[in-house]
C-alpha cells in the first residue's frame, strides 16, 4: 500500500506533536511507568519507543529523489541528524522546566533507538534501489 506524501507528512507532524506533549508534559497524576521493562530502566524504554518511529515517518514524509546508494546514505545520515538533535533539544528543554529534568541517559535511549530505526531504513531504501538497478 502506497501512501501519499501529504498522508505521510499528516502523520508525521501528528507524531512530533504528540512527542513533544509527552516530553514536556506535566503528568503528575499519571502513575509511574514501571521501574524495569526487559531489564531497561521503565522510563528508558518509553524513551527509546517514543523516538522508535521518527526515522520511518521522516522517510516517507520527506522522500528523497531516486539516486544512488550514497544519496540514500546521505539522507538516512540527515534523518539521524535531525532526529538527534530533537533528542537533545527535547532534554535541554526539560532543563528547563521545573517538573521535569533533563537526563543523559534518556537521551542515549533515544539515539540508540533513531540509529537503529534509521538502519533499518537505510537496509531497506538500498535494497529498493538495488532491485531497481
Amino acid at each position: 500500500m502506497k501512501v501519499s506524501k501529504t498522508t505521510a507528512r499528516i502523520l508525521f507532524l501528528l507524531y512530533v506533536a504528540v512527542l513533544l506533549f509527552l516530553c514536556f508534559g506535566k503528568f503528575s497524576h499519571m502513575p509511574d511507568t514501571p521501574s524495569r521493562f526487559l531489564g531497561i530502566a521503565g522510563d528508558k524504554a518509553v524513551h527509546f519507543l517514543m523516538f522508535l518511529p521518527f526515522p520511518v515517518l521522516t522517510y516517507f514524509a520527506f522522500p528523497h529523489p531516486a539516486g544512488n546508494a550514497w544519496r540514500s546514505v546521505f539522507h538516512a545520515a540527515f534523518i539521524l541528524a535531525v532526529g538527534a538533535l530533537l533528542a537533545v533539544g527535547t532534554e535541554f528543554v526539560q532543563g528547563f522546566l521545573p517538573y521535569r529534568e533533563a537526563d543523559t541517559a534518556d537521551f542515549t535511549a533515544d539515539f540508540i533507538a533513531l540509529c537503529l530505526s534509521t538502519l533499518a531504513v537505510l537496509t531497506i531504501d538500498l535494497k529498493k534501489h538495488s532491485r531497481h538497478a
